[in-house]
């Protein structure tokens, strides 16, 4: 189980500096995987994926599980040991710079993620959700939704804590599935769709995402 660490941590400000290690933390939240895997998956330089690799692990940010023969070599698989928590105080503290890199990078792993989903009938399963709602706030508007989605996100890790609990007992239960809430300012137009447009779409299959 990862440890969470508030975001302001000088580890991992420095972790957040370059957008590969990004992806590479997300990659390792929730699983075990190696350089070369990383690499591929991510279609980078093997050399600059494990240059990356041996920084977070020297920060103490992810760390090693086992150790694989390869062809004469030895593969090394890691998983993240820590996941940061973000408080609207230490987010309002964290550097412009930090915030840049960790908004574009989660964007565009959100993105991927998604995208790959969606191409193996992530959202075919009834239950599957996505949404997108428009709206004109004011202050009090935009500070209520915050805490409103700050208590889904501790509700949402609750059962899949308890439903990980489950899969370990009864393995051939369990199937990966993905919850992604957003909630920010703009953009300005609504990327050609109404400007109270709320998109519910409810399909079968294996994952479940809302957005």
């Amino acid at each position: 189980m990862t440890v969470p660490v508030d975001i302001t941590d000088p580890r991992i400000a420095k972790a957040y500096a370059h957008p590969l290690r990004i992806h590479i933390l997300g990659m390792l939240d929730d699983r075990v995987a190696s350089p070369s895997e990383i690499a591929t998956e991510l279609s980078a330089p093997l050399t600059h994926v494990s240059y990356h690799v041996r920084q977070l692990a020297s920060l103490g940010l992810i760390k090693l599980v086992r150790t694989t023969p390869r062809r004469g070599a030895v593969e090394h698989h890691y998983t993240a040991q820590i996941r940061p928590k973000i408080t609207d105080d230490a987010w309002g503290r964290t550097p412009e710079i930090v915030k840049k890199n960790l908004v574009t990078g989660w964007v565009e792993q959100v993105g991927a993620h998604v995208a790959a989903g969606a191409a193996e009938g992530g959202f075919d399963r009834e239950e599957a959700h996505m949404t997108r709602s428009a709206m004109m706030l004011d202050e009090k508007g935009w500070k209520a939704i915050s805490r409103e989605l700050g208590r889904t996100l501790e509700r949402i890790e609750k059962l899949g804590a308890e439903a990980s609990a489950r899969v370990k007992k009864k393995p051939d239960s369990g199937f990966r599935a993905t919850s992604v809430i957003m909630h920010f300012e703009g953009p300005s137009s609504s990327a050609g769709l109404p400007e109270d447009a709320g998109i519910r779409r409810h399909r079968r299959r294996r994952a479940k995402t809302t957005a």
